[in-house]
């Protein structure tokens, strides 16, 4: 996956978590995404990590509620 595709997704998983969580400000979202995907910082296979940062940032953000 190239960095664009991959920084794209990750804006649209933004988007699409703020409105999951209206409930939260979109810097909170934007922190827990952020956090989720720099934990992949340097890993060399890059094409699931979009899914993972999903799933570490929606369980983030589903006990932040």
């Amino acid at each position: 996956m190239k960095v664009g595709d991959e920084d794209g997704q990750i804006g649209e998983l933004v988007a699409r978590l703020g409105g999951k969580y209206p409930q939260l400000t979109g810097e909170a979202v934007k922190t827990a995404v952020g956090e989720a995907h720099r934990r992949f910082v340097g890993r060399p296979v890059r094409d699931f990590v979009p899914l993972l940062v999903e799933r570490i940032a929606e369980r983030a953000l589903a006990t932040s509620r």
